[in-house]
């Protein structure tokens, strides 16, 4: 099985920040929220843990799987998608100004300026991420779990079901919830 969990709450997600690489670690919610994971999925199965190098992925992986033998390693192609001079942002889906918005609201017609990672390059390295390291384990009968952030882990969720751009984030991705993806 292949599952993704995005990380709990941080203070900028409280603040409607836009953090992407900023690496902003989980506030006391977070920890709750990944303490309350940690019960809620007891029962599953993980063979191994993906994880994001950021410390709010992180620190949700090691909560989530505290006194379980379950490895954690960091690959840096789970980092979540950079937003340049943008990150820190607030409000974003208020400010039609600023062009990460567009993100959101239309990421097909996304364009990255200002040092921003573009959405083809976000879905190209979580795709080879997948073809090189989780598909394979899957493929195995292992059972791997992938701890992220929003914008990377509706990346995996398109690579694994073929959503087109449009649909980049139907899926949903709340913090702490387990999402099984095969």
């Amino acid at each position: 099985m292949l599952y993704i969990m995005r990380h709990g709450k941080t203070d900028w997600n409280l603040e409607y920040k836009l953090q992407g690489g900023t690496d902003i670690p989980l506030n006391d919610m977070g920890r709750q929220m990944a303490a309350e994971a940690r019960e809620r999925y007891k029962d599953v199965h993980f063979d191994v843990c993906y994880c994001s190098p950021l410390v709010r992925a992180r620190e949700t992986a090691e909560i989530l799987l505290k006194d379980r033998d379950v490895p954690i390693i960091i690959d840096d192609r789970l980092i979540e998608m950079g937003f340049g001079i943008y990150e820190g942002t607030e409000h974003v889906f208020d400010k039609p100004e600023c062009p990460v918005r567009e993100l959101f609201f239309n990421p097909a017609g996304y364009k990255a300026v200002g040092g921003a990672e573009s959405i083809e390059s976000l879905i190209a390295r979580t795709g080879d991420f997948l073809e090189e390291i989780a598909y394979p384990l899957v493929k195995e009968g292992k059972d791997v779990l992938i701890v992220g952030h929003g914008a990377m882990n509706s990346a995996i969720i398109g690579n694994v079901w073929h959503k087109p751009l449009e649909k980049f984030w139907e899926t949903g991705i709340e913090n702490c919830k387990l999402i099984t993806l095969i």
